[in-house]
C-alpha cells in the first residue's frame, strides 16, 4: 500500500528533508540535523508539520455523551475553546490510543469537539465511534477529516511570540490547553496553546489547500520527527505503538504513568476494569532512566536488575541533546521504579548501569 503524503510533501522535499516512513505517512525525519533541530525548540522557536496525526469530528446532540462515554477523561469539564489529553481503552482498561478532545464552537447549536487520535489510527477510530454510537443509538454525527486539514507544530520559547505576529487574534493570551479560531493572512486556524515538545507552543489545524501559504510565513527552522522524538522523551511523553501497544504491549493508563487521564466518577469503555486496578494497585510501571556507562539505550533493550534478572524492558530512548547524557524510558516491577535505584541496560550485549529518573529529565512549561 502506497505511503500517505502531507500536504507539503513537495515542500519538504525542496527544502533538503529526509523521510521515513511513520505509521503508513511519509514524513520528514530531518531538514538540517536532529540536534540542530532540537536546539531550536529548546532555546528559540521550531515548526513540525504533524500532518500524520488524525482528526475526527464529533457533533450533534448527543456529542458530548459520546465522547465521555469513548475516553477516559471527564468531557464535561471542557468549555468552548478547552481541551484535554485522554486516554481511549478497551473494555479491561488496556490503552488503545492517547489523544487530545478540543471543545470547539457549537456547530447548529449543538455541542461540536475535535479529537487527535495518533498516526495511522484515524480509520479505525472513526469506525470505533461510529459502532459505539450506532449501538447506543446516539444522535451524533462522527466525520474523519484527516485529509481535509494539516496540522503544524509551532514549538518553543519564543513560539508565543511569533504566532501572535501572525495571528490576528491576541492567541498570545491563552492559557495552557485553551484553544481558539484565528485568522492567520486571511486564513482561519484552529490555534491550540499544546504541544508535544515540553516547550511552550501552539498546534495549528489549517485547511489543506492553504498548507503551503500558511507553512511559509513562519520564518523560523523546520523541524522533522528525529526531533520531535528527543524532545518528547526529555519531556517523559508517550509514543503510541512504541511506549504502549494494544497488541504487543497492552498497558493501563496506571502502568503507563497517565493515571491522571482517567477520571472513575465518569462512565466510559474500560472505566470498572480500571477501578478495579487502582484498587488493587499495578505490578509494573514506567519509568524514567539515565545511563551512567557509554551507551545509549533503545527500543526494546533488556532491563535487569543488579543481579542480571531480566526485570522489564526498554520502550524509548536516545541520547539527550540537552542534557548530553543517554536517557530512555521502560517498564520495570515497581519494587525497581523508585527514583534513585540503580539497574542495569543490555546494550549490544553489553551490560550498562543505569539509574531510575524521575520524568520530565528536563523543566517544562
Amino acid at each position: 500500500m502506497p505511503l500517505q503524503t502531507p500536504p507539503l510533501r513537495g515542500i519538504h522535499d525542496d527544502r533538503g528533508a529526509k523521510f521515513t516512513e511513520f505509521g503508513g505517512w511519509d514524513m520528514p525525519v530531518e531538514f538540517d540535523s536532529i540536534q540542530t533541530e532540537h536546539a531550536a525548540v529548546r532555546e528559540d522557536v521550531g515548526i513540525f508539520d504533524v500532518s500524520h496525526m488524525g482528526q475526527i469530528h464529533v457533533t450533534g446532540t448527543d456529542a458530548t455523551e459520546l465522547m465521555q462515554r469513548l475516553t477516559s477523561n471527564d468531557v464535561r469539564r471542557l468549555e468552548v475553546g478547552d481541551s484535554q489529553y485522554a486516554a481511549i481503552t478497551d473494555e479491561e482498561g488496556i490503552i488503545i490510543d492517547d489523544t487530545v478532545v478540543y471543545r470547539l464552537p457549537a456547530d447548529g447549536g449543538d455541542p461540536t469537539y475535535l479529537f487527535v487520535p495518533n498516526a495511522g489510527t484515524d480509520e479505525a477510530t472513526h469506525e470505533r465511534w461510529i459502532g459505539y454510537r450506532n449501538e447506543w443509538d446516539l444522535e451524533a454525527t462522527v466525520d474523519n477529516r484527516t485529509d481535509e486539514y494539516a496540522m503544524f507544530a509551532v514549538q518553543g520559547p519564543k513560539a508565543a511570540e511569533l504566532v501572535a505576529t501572525l495571528a490576528d487574534e491576541p492567541v498570545d493570551e491563552l492559557d495552557r490547553f485553551e484553544a481558539r479560531y484565528a485568522t492567520i493572512d486571511d486564513v482561519t486556524c484552529w490555534t491550540a496553546r499544546t504541544g508535544y515538545t515540553g516547550e511552550d507552543g501552539f498546534e495549528l489545524i489549517v485547511p489543506w489547500p492553504e498548507a503551503e501559504r500558511i507553512w511559509s510565513l513562519f520564518e523560523c527552522q523546520p523541524c522533522g520527527l528525529g526531533a520531535r522524538d528527543t524532545l518528547r522523551i526529555e519531556a517523559g511523553f508517550l509514543l503510541a505503538g512504541q511506549d504502549f501497544d494494544h497488541e504487543s504491549d497492552p498497558r493501563t493508563p496506571y502502568e503507563a504513568g497517565i493515571g491522571f487521564t482517567v477520571d472513575l466518577e465518569t462512565e466510559f469503555v474500560g472505566r470498572d476494569a480500571l477501578e478495579r486496578v487502582n484498587e488493587a494497585g499495578i505490578e509494573e510501571e514506567l519509568v524514567g532512566f539515565q545511563l551512567i556507562d557509554r551507551g545509549i539505550p533503545r527500543h526494546g533493550y533488556d532491563i535487569t536488575n543488579t543481579d542480571s534478572r531480566v526485570v522489564g524492558t526498554v520502550t524509548s530512548g536516545t541520547m539527550s541533546p540537552s542534557l548530553e547524557k543517554p536517557i530512555g524510558l521502560g517498564y520495570v516491577p515497581i519494587e525497581y521504579a523508585e527514583p534513585g535505584t540503580t539497574l542495569q541496560i543490555i546494550v549490544r550485549g553489553q551490560s550498562k548501569k543505569a539509574r531510575v529518573e524521575t520524568t520530565p529529565f528536563i523543566d517544562t512549561v
